[in-house]
């Protein structure tokens, strides 16, 4: 038993070794959003990394990935998203369906979302995993088991918001790899500049009168 957890040690070692020394290689740059790809150890689907700078603040980019229902306004390929529990300000469970183009059948998965503030310099750490068993699979689409993501958002001393954004997902069913890493390549670019507009919207109902928002 002892050699035994000396090996799986030494094993977990070695993969997590060899994930941090993964080199990202960038891939697409479009109006200051910067995408990157690696390859990841036994998986033709590569993992994607995505940073841009924002014109919100740290808080009001949380707020944004805490509304579920906005996401169907600026996350890529979005078709629905809706909230299956609440269980606190900082953790919550929801379902999301993506639309992918004929023949491909949609994907749908459950995120189980968590929120982390780092109070010693302000980054807040927003993990989004998908979670099995959680809801029953729907005739026609294909749901994704396997997928992690997160979101670092850290403050800027001119009140705007560095974000980045990284996944690693397996898309299940039959999409040959060279498609899902072209849609990873093009999808975050689109969603941040989604995002962009959706929290200048939210910006600019902020600041405005009370009345006029009756």
């Amino acid at each position: 038993m002892r050699h035994f957890l000396i090996t799986l040690t030494a094993l977990y070692l070695c993969v997590t070794y060899a994930l941090a020394q993964a080199e990202w290689t960038r891939v697409a740059a479009r109006d200051g959003i910067k995408v990157y790809a690696k390859t990841i150890p036994d998986s033709k689907i590569k993992a994607m990394k995505a940073e841009c700078t924002l014109d919100a603040g740290v808080d009001e980019v949380v707020a944004l990935l805490l509304d579920v229902k906005a996401a169907e306004r600026w996350v890529c390929h979005t078709k629905s998203c809706k909230l299956i529990r609440k269980v606190s300000d900082t953790e919550l469970f929801y379902h999301t369906e993506v639309s992918l183009p004929w023949p491909l059948d949609n994907r749908d998965f459950v995120t189980h979302l968590k929120i982390i503030k780092h109070e010693n310099n302000g980054t807040v750490t927003v993990e989004s995993p998908a979670v099995p068993g959680i809801l029953p699979e729907r005739k026609g689409i294909v749901r994704i088991n396997t997928s992690v993501n997160r979101w670092l958002i850290r403050p800027l001393p001119n009140g705007k918001a560095w974000v980045e954004y990284t996944l690693q997902v397996d898309p299940g069913g039959h999409i040959p790899a060279h498609v899902v890493n072209m849609f990873a390549c093009r999808a975050p670019i689109e969603t941040f500049q989604n995002m962009r507009k959706v929290l200048g919207e939210m910006t600019a109902d902020h600041r405005r009168p009370t009345a006029d928002r009756r």
